[in-house]
C-alpha cells in the first residue's frame, strides 16, 4: 500500500527549546456564532454529501517529528488559540462554547508514505481523510518518503474559519512573531451613518442582482468528477507579480488573476473542456480590529469575470486581460468600499446571508474559488525550517478548479486544487507561470519604454 493513515497512542513530550509560551488566558466567553458561519453549516447540513473544508500545508526541511509529540506541540500551542477547542452549541443564538470533550489525539494523525514513490498517495491521503467524528479540524502529519522531509496538512470545516482566520493560526502555530501579513483594518471613519447604510445596501443589491443572472454553461461539461481532491503547486518570486501589477497602477493579486485567466485559457484548449466562461468568487476579510482574528468567517464573497477569451489569438492578449482584470477590481478599492463590505458582514441577517452565500457560490454563478492570503516571512516547527506552502481552497461541486497564492517569505505560491477526473488538470501551475512570465516581459517593457499598449 502506498500510503497508510495511522494513530498511536498520546505520550507527554514537552514543546520544543526556544518555543514561546501561549497566552495563559482564561476560557473565553461564549461567541456568537456569525451569520457567515450559520451560512455554512447550514449548507453541511443541506449537501452533506459535500467536503466543506478548506486548509493549507506547509512543506518543511529536516526530519520529522514523532506523532506524539507533534500532537504535545500541538496541545501547547492550542492553549493561545482557545477557540479552536470549541464546539457550536444548538438553539435559537447558537454560540461557539469551550469544548469540554476535547481532545488532541482526535485532531492530530499522521499518514506514512511508503518511501519516496509514496509522497503522491500520501498526499492525496491527508487531503481527503474525513475528520474524526465531531471534529471541526484536523492536522496530518505527512512523511516517510524521505529522511530531511515533511509536510503538515492542517484542514477545517469552512463553518469555523475563513482563509484569513487560518492565516493567523498558521502564524500562531509555524510562525516566529513578525508581524501580520494581512492588513487588519484600521478603525471605521466616522462617516455618516446614513451615507454608509446606503452604501451599504447599494453594493448588497449590486452583488445580489449579480447572482441572478444565470449564465448559459453547465457544470461538469466535457469530464466527470471523482469526489478525490487533487493538489497541484506552481510558483514565482512574489517581486515579479508585485513589479507587474504596479507596471500598469495595479496589485499583485491584479497579476495573479490576469495570469489565471491566461492559464485557464490555454488548458481549456488543451483538455478539449469547454470553458465559454470563467467567474471566479473573491473572499474579501471584512474583519474589525476589535474582532477575533483566528476563529469563524468574516468575508464577504464577490463574482468576478475573469477574462479568459479576451484578445484571444492577438499578440497582445496578455496585456488585454491584465487591463480588462485592472478595469474591474478598480471597482473594489477604496476606503468607501471597505466600509460598506464591513458593515455588509456586521449587520447583514442570517437568512439573507445564507442566501447569498447559496448563490455565489452556485456553479450556474461561478466556477471558480480564487483566494489569496499573506502568511509568514518564515516558520519552523522545532528545529525543521518551512520552506514552502501550499492553501487549500474550498473546492464546490461543479467548479472547474480552486486556485490560491499565498505570500510565504519572498515567494508567492500558487496551489490548484481540482477533481482528479478534471483532464489535465496537473498542468495548471506550469501554465499559470508561463502567463506569469509572459506579463512579467510586458512589464519589462514598459519600465525600459517598450510598451505603446
Amino acid at each position: 500500500m502506498a500510503a497508510s493513515a495511522r494513530s498511536a497512542p498520546s505520550t507527554t513530550a514537552a514543546p520544543s527549546a526556544g518555543t514561546a509560551p501561549p497566552d495563559d488566558s482564561a476560557a473565553p466567553a461564549p461567541v456568537p456564532v456569525h451569520a457567515v458561519d450559520r451560512a455554512f453549516l447550514a449548507l453541511e447540513r443541506v449537501r452533506p454529501d459535500v467536503r466543506w473544508d478548506a486548509g493549507g500545508i506547509a512543506y518543511l526541511s529536516g526530519p520529522a517529528p514523532g506523532l506524539a509529540d507533534l500532537r504535545a506541540y500541538i496541545g501547547y500551542r492550542l492553549a493561545g488559540l482557545p477557540l479552536l477547542t470549541s464546539r457550536v452549541t444548538a438553539g435559537r443564538r447558537p454560540r461557539w462554547r469551550p469544548d469540554p470533550d476535547f481532545a488532541v489525539d482526535r485532531h492530530v494523525d499522521e499518514v506514512v508514505a511508503d518511501g519516496p514513490e509514496g509522497w503522491d498517495a500520501a498526499l492525496r491521503t491527508a487531503l481527503n481523510a474525513p475528520f474524526a467524528p465531531g471534529a471541526y479540524w484536523g492536522v496530518w502529519l505527512i512523511h516517510g518518503h524521505a529522511d530531511d522531509a515533511y509536510a503538515v496538512c492542517y484542514r477545517f470545516r469552512h463553518a469555523c474559519q475563513d482563509g484569513a482566520a487560518a492565516a493567523m493560526t498558521f502564524r500562531a502555530v509555524l510562525g516566529e512573531g513578525e508581524p501580520s501579513g494581512r492588513p487588519v483594518p484600521a478603525p471605521g471613519r466616522r462617516t455618516a451613518i446614513p451615507r454608509r447604510v446606503a452604501a451599504a445596501v447599494g453594493f448588497a443589491a449590486k452583488f445580489a442582482a449579480g447572482t441572478l443572472v444565470v449564465r448559459g454553461y453547465r457544470p461538469g461539461a466535457g469530464y466527470e468528477a471523482t469526489g478525490e481532491r487533487r493538489l497541484s503547486r506552481g510558483r514565482v518570486p512574489v517581486d515579479t507579480l508585485r513589479r507587474i501589477g504596479a507596471a500598469r497602477g495595479g496589485s499583485a493579486h491584479d497579476a495573479h488573476l490576469a495570469a489565471l485567466a491566461g492559464a485557464l485559457g490555454e488548458w481549456a484548449a488543451r483538455s478539449g473542456v469547454p470553458l465559454p466562461r470563467a467567474t471566479a468568487v473573491l473572499p474579501i476579510d471584512a474583519r474589525r480590529p476589535d474582532e477575533e482574528q483566528t476563529w469563524g468567517n468574516r468575508c464577504f464573497a464577490v463574482p468576478l469575470e475573469l477574462p479568459v477569451g479576451v484578445g484571444a489569438g492577438q499578440p497582445d492578449a496578455a496585456r488585454r486581460r491584465l487591463d480588462h482584470v485592472l478595469a474591474a477590481t478598480r471597482g473594489l478599492r477604496g476606503a468607501a468600499w471597505r466600509q460598506a463590505i464591513g458593515d455588509l458582514v456586521r449587520h447583514m441577517p442570517a437568512g439573507p446571508t445564507a442566501w447569498y452565500t447559496r448563490r455565489v457560490l452556485s456553479p450556474r454563478v461561478t466556477n471558480v474559488m480564487a483566494t489569496s492570503m499573506p502568511l509568514a516571512e518564515r516558520g519552523s516547527l522545532g528545529d525543521t525550517r518551512v520552506t514552502g506552502t501550499a492553501l487549500l481552497p474550498l473546492l464546490v461541486p461543479g467548479h472547474l478548479v480552486a486556485v490560491a497564492l499565498s505570500y510565504f517569505g519572498e515567494w508567492a505560491e500558487v496551489s490548484f486544487v481540482t477533481d482528479t477526473g478534471l483532464p489535465q488538470g496537473e498542468q495548471l501551475p506550469e501554465l499559470w507561470e508561463r502567463a506569469v512570465a509572459e506579463l512579467a516581459e510586458l512589464a519589462e517593457l514598459a519600465e525600459t519604454g517598450g510598451d505603446r499598449g
